[in-house]
């Protein structure tokens, strides 16, 4: 979720939901302690002072008046120290953190593995580079009422359904070549260069500092999971999330894919996350309300014996990685705004087969379920049109179809949106 500046004394003790791409702190403790620190760029390489800007998330529990509070902590400039790239960072924060990753007490078989440098993109590689690719820090303010919300205009829709489509083309890319054996470097790797051969940025890249081209989150990793050396295991699910940049804007996908046959217990897992993410796209139309979207989510994945992580959220998309609405996947009375033609924006839910409490690595962007069970995830860039929604980032003809899209009770074959322009589509790719 974006946050907002306010005062950090008056509610330290509140829960935080934050969208994609938002470092997180380390607990003390290891298993998540609710904190509203979620967005300071790079906690350790970028805040000279801990007294400078602290940038705070909106909470469940929140009040109106609480949310409506806005202090700027100083008016000192932000000192931006760079940190090396494809490190942990040198000196004595380098080998804090490498301390810290070694000794942390991780919750399920997933563990860091060996990254590779981080890349760099020049100008001419792509069409345009996003304002943060060079030192890791997004310039467009995201506006701060959270019910206020862009519209699309024609050309720049159109530039997002470019986006979108290189984005699954990507997706499909990536998961194609997902079997045991295989790690999560060699995806990013992939990633990287599907993605730039497009003419496009891959959005991950120095987001705040994030050191990949994608994330790939495996078993028990809700989300943000680094690339590594790690090689993937028969049975293994994993999540890959794609986001590219192109010609000034972003397409946001991510996906399950599983290295060679899933159990029944992850079978169920998948089956679920999907069907709740499409009754949640099929809420979707003008003049309805997007807190709704969570209780549809939370209802239907309860009934099946799992839990919705709370902790991150869905957000509005555009020339902006992240911006308003927020999508948050559980009840919720949150101000989001109500839904209108010409709105881009995500539902991406995280559901658990356990709890959905969150681990969050000293690496300050995994998070693990608390408790090491799976988690799974899907996720659409989603334009509101007047007779409905479709998804921009939808698949393809030459896309695979998975097991769950087969056998959903809700939605049988690929998924492309309610207006008529997509079921039509939809009809033409299903038959």
């Amino acid at each position: 979720m974006r946050p907002i500046l306010i005062s950090i004394v008056a509610f330290s003790s509140l829960p935080q939901a934050t969208n994609a791409f938002v470092p997180t702190l380390p607990s003390s403790n290891n298993v998540y302690s609710p904190s509203i620190i979620t967005e300071m760029d790079d906690y350790e390489n970028t805040f000279a002072t801990i007294d400078q800007y602290h940038q705070i998330s909106y909470s469940p529990s929140t009040t109106h008046h609480q949310r409506s509070i806005v202090t700027k902590l100083n008016n000192k400039k932000k000192k931006v120290i760079k940190k090396k790239r494809g490190t942990g960072g040198g000196g004595f924060a380098g080998a804090l953190k490498d301390l810290q990753m070694k000794s942390f007490r991780y919750s399920g078989t997933i563990k860091p593995g060996v990254q590779t440098p981080q890349k760099v993109v020049a100008e001419g590689d792509v069409i345009t580079l996003p304002d943060y690719a060079g030192d890791g820090i997004p310039k467009n303010v995201p506006r701060l009422l959270p019910w206020v919300i862009e519209v699309k205009k024609p050309d720049e829709i159109e530039k997002m359904r470019a986006a979108g489509k290189v984005a699954r083309e990507v997706l499909d890319a990536a998961g194609r070549i997902v079997k045991p054996g295989v790690t999560t470097n060699e995806i990013d790797e992939l990633v990287h260069k599907e993605t730039l051969a497009r003419g496009a940025y891959p959005s991950p890249l120095n987001y705040r500092g994030f050191p990949k081209s994608c994330c790939t989150s495996v078993n028990e990793v809700i989300c943000h999971g680094i690339p590594d050396d790690r090689k993937l295991e028969e049975g293994d699910i994993i999540n890959i999330d794609i986001t590219c940049y192109l010609d000034g804007y972003h397409g946001d996908c991510s996906e399950m894919f599983v290295a060679g046959e899933a159990s029944s217990e992850s079978k169920k897992l998948l089956q679920a996350t999907y069907d709740c993410w499409v009754k949640a796209m099929n809420f979707v139309k003008p003049g309805r309300e997007y807190k709704d979207i969570g209780g549809i989510i939370e209802e239907h994945v309860v009934e099946e014996g799992f839990e919705t992580v709370r902790n991150f959220c869905g957000h509005g998309i555009g020339s902006t990685f992240h911006t308003n609405p927020n999508i948050f996947h559980y009840k919720n009375n949150e101000p989001c705004g109500q839904m209108a033609a010409g709105h881009t924006f995500t539902i991406e839910p995280m559901i658990c087969e356990g709890t959905a409490q969150c681990l969050h690595w000293p690496d300050d962007w995994t998070a693990t379920t608390a408790d090491g069970k799976r988690t799974a995830q899907f996720e659409h860039t989603l334009l509101i049109t007047e007779d409905g929604v479709e998804a921009l980032t939808g698949k393809l003809d030459s896309s695979p179809v998975q097991f769950w899209e087969k056998e959903s009770k809700v939605h049988t074959g690929i998924w492309l949106g309610t207006s008529s322009s997509a079921k039509a589509r939809e009809e033409e790719i299903n038959a």
